[in-house]
């Protein structure tokens, strides 16, 4: 019986040109009405066709009704693929919107931007394929819609990451509380982690505007909230970076002592390692040079020439009439650290005509021309522009903490040559001490002053960079394992250790791959040292990318208020 229902309910051929209908998907269609039939039985097919088409049909003989039938196969088919393009270009509209959105909200512009950037799109598209008008026309790039594809990307992210975090074997934080251009606390909150597979996640954990106090135990319960809300395990956090502040640094009120006080609660086995933001340590060090009159004076020339419109027009046309290859100074922000450099070394390129212009003004320009402040000037020029360029290598995404130290380490190794160097009269890395050297004096040119302001400097890195010259040893089974004394490493990695060093496959490895990606070739029969390659890879060295997310805040909210 169940064999003859199913035999039933089999489409046969012949009902296409007896009933005109075909079978599409599993069903019958009605060819001339297009209509589905529910089951395929030649009693429900058969009753459609009598009660609709019958009358119309009745007279056609089996040939010509063969042949209508594949001329409405044909017609249907059309349909469908008509059907089809229409859902893909809508699709494909869809598609697009959500990427430009995605570019958009990358380059931290305003959400009308995607008005403007539409505009654009049918301009270029009149011209090179104006018959694609329409599909570039249905692509939605409203503020609105960009704003709500936005959200959904940024769901998106949340709910990748929280995928991720489920096969975490350890990840770090970087946390950074800063005021925006309306004063308003921002807590950023960047996460880094370790699969099991030793690939590396980094993404923003939360951003959160905090109105009220910012003591230490508020920016706690808000990166424990992140913390909680994302699922991961507290044992599985090897690091904290902050930006050395004393609400985030305090052993017991601050939120350093508080993650310890609650990893503690949470019985965890590993010990927490906090480094303070190496490029803020590295900003700090240059104080300890104590030249602040030189930029002092510096700063109040800039300001004298572009305060006022008047002045600055009326510089940068005697700096054109003067035929400099400069057409301005630039202003001096205290937060945006390279800036100082940049103006430094413009104003010591630009010194005699900023001299001459200032005389021009009544101004005195008596310490502008003493060579004591000349000497200053070019020497505080050129460290400030070593400091820059350290500070670029310690900048940008995904930077592990074995280079930046690397980085760190070398430059101090620098600081002593040139301290060496400078005793003996010789400034070959310092151009403009050259130079100013070359125009004064030898006698006068205090080369034993500024070699003791080297090493100072030297002495302040040694100091502030100290936790991270205790970690040199583990740095090292990251940076170069084969070079590791395996008496020195921790007695749990020693055996697979010896073993690493003594594989010659792995060594080549390392020499072809590097560093920063031999990891994740080591066996799984070396467990320790994977996990510890694992928490190496996880920790932040900066929290640059704390204050970068800033920035771009700022720079769209202004966008924004200059748009509306």
């Amino acid at each position: 019986m169940a064999k003859r229902k199913a035999e039933n309910r089999s489409f046969l051929d012949k009902w296409e040109a007896e009933y005109l209908f075909t079978y599409v998907k599993d069903k019958p269609v009605c060819l001339v009405c297009g209509v589905n039939v529910a089951v395929s039985k030649e009693y429900n097919i058969r009753r459609h066709y009598e009660t609709k088409h019958h009358d119309k049909y009745k007279d056609l003989d089996m040939t010509q009704r063969s042949q209508k039938v594949e001329e409405m196969k044909i017609s249907l088919v059309s349909q469908q693929n008509m059907f089809k393009k229409a859902t893909s270009q809508s699709d494909a509209a869809v598609k697009a919107s959500y990427i430009v959105t995605a570019e958009i909200a990358k380059s931290a512009r305003p959400f009308n931007e995607g008005e403007f950037m539409k505009k654009c799109m049918m301009k270029v598209c009149d011209l090179v394929c104006p018959e694609k008008k329409q599909a570039f026309s249905n692509v939605s790039l409203s503020r609105n819609t960009v704003a709500d594809r936005t959200c959904d990307l940024a769901t998106n992210l949340y709910d990748q990451l929280m995928e991720k975090g489920k096969d975490f074997v350890a990840f770090s934080l970087a946390v950074d509380e800063s005021c925006d251009a309306s004063d308003t606390a921002q807590l950023s909150v960047f996460i880094r982690g370790v699969d099991s597979n030793l690939c590396v996640t980094e993404e923003l954990l939360g951003f959160k505007s905090m109105h009220g106090t910012t003591t230490g135990k508020e920016i706690f319960e808000e990166v424990s909230k992140c913390v909680t809300e994302i699922k991961l395990p507290w044992d599985k956090l090897v690091g904290l970076t902050t930006d050395g502040a004393p609400a985030m640094c305090g052993k017991k009120s601050g939120l350093v002592g508080m993650v310890r006080e609650k990893m503690r609660e949470e019985n965890c086995a590993g010990e927490l390692t906090v480094y303070h933001c190496i490029i803020h340590q590295e900003a700090l060090c240059a104080k300890a040079l104590k030249m602040e009159h030189v930029m002092t004076t510096v700063t109040q020339v800039v300001n004298f020439i572009r305060a006022k419109g008047l002045n600055h027009r009326q510089f940068k046309s005697f700096l054109e009439e003067c035929g400099s290859e400069y057409a301005d100074v630039p202003y001096h922000t205290e937060v945006r650290w390279l800036s100082r450099g940049k103006v430094l070394n413009r104003c010591f390129e630009l010194r005699e005509e900023i001299c001459q212009f200032l005389e021009t003004k009544g101004k005195d320009t008596a310490e502008l021309r003493e060579q004591k402040f000349l000497c200053e000037l070019a020497f505080l020029c050129d460290i400030s522009s070593h400091l820059d360029a350290l500070n670029l290598q310690l900048q940008g995404r995904g930077r592990i903490i074995t280079d930046m130290y690397a980085a760190v380490r070398a430059f101090k190794t620098k600081l002593c040559l040139w301290e060496n160097q400078m005793l003996q009269g010789n400034p070959c890395h310092f151009p403009c001490c050259q130079s100013i050297k070359a125009q004064i004096s030898t006698a006068v040119f205090p080369c034993a002053q500024f070699a003791e302001k080297l090493s100072v400097l030297a002495a302040e890195f040694s100091r502030r960079f100290a936790d991270f010259d205790a970690q040199k040893c583990t740095f090292e089974l990251l940076s170069n394992p084969f070079a590791v004394d395996v008496e020195n490493a921790p007695t749990n990695i020693q055996m697979e250790l010896i073993e690493l060093q003594y594989n010659d496959t792995l060594k080549s490895k390392y020499d072809a791959v590097g560093a920063a990606q031999f990891p994740r070739f080591i066996p799984d029969t070396m467990p320790q040292l994977r996990t510890q390659a694992a928490q190496m890879l996880s920790m932040f060295g900066s929290t640059y990318l704390c204050e970068q997310l800033l920035l771009d805040e700022d720079d769209q909210n202004n966008s924004q208020e200059t748009s509306d």
